[in-house]
């Protein structure tokens, strides 16, 4: 790997363990979430499929916006709208809040995953790559399950919403290391 692509792999590696740090202190605790909103599971399902295909009907526009106007861009645009909207779960009262709310993190998170992708892409040598995306993986995969510890501990010091507003936290912090990925360069 060329030392540009080191770097640059070293921001989006920062970028997206923080993303996924305040998604994964999040996302398992959310069934909770719902329940205590008053929603059964049919609703949880729908809620999580409103993201899902919401998040569908936007990857196409998303690929081509990132591609125009660069990847790192789009990374910390959506770190920055899913961090938005996870601070008004704490907030919510009914089920009809939860479903907007996923389908504004549904379009912010087609713009991460495309992003994300490309990105490793773009920064990983054709020889080699599946070693060094296994790297990166193993790196995320493991802040992902450090997050479910926190978040659990959290929830037993404080309330349920503190996860909410710690996730965001992260997220948030993530989109300005996502800027500092120079994806003119790859």
């Amino acid at each position: 790997m060329e030392k540009n692509n080191g770097l640059q792999m070293r921001w989006l590696l920062i970028s997206q363990n923080l993303i996924l740090f305040g998604s994964s202190m999040v996302f398992p605790f959310y069934v909770i979430f719902i329940k205590e909103v008053g929603a059964n599971f049919t609703q949880f399902g729908f809620s999580y499929a409103l993201f899902a295909i919401s998040s569908a009907l936007m990857h196409n526009f998303a690929g081509r916006l990132t591609d125009r106007f660069g990847k790192s861009l789009f990374l910390a645009i959506s770190s920055w709208g899913t961090a938005f909207a996870l601070v008004f779960f704490p907030a919510v009262t009914t089920i009809y809040q939860i479903y907007v709310l996923q389908i504004i993190m549904g379009l912010f998170g087609a713009f991460q995953k495309t992003a994300e992708k490309t990105l490793v892409a773009d920064i990983t040598d054709y020889n080699g790559r599946g070693k060094q995306i296994g790297r990166y993986h193993a790196w995320t995969t493991l802040f992902s399950g450090l997050a479910v510890i926190v978040a659990g501990y959290a929830i037993d010091l404080f309330t349920l919403d503190i996860i909410f507003y710690v996730g965001s936290l992260f997220m948030f912090v993530s989109g300005f290391f996502a800027l500092k990925i120079n994806d003119k360069k790859l």
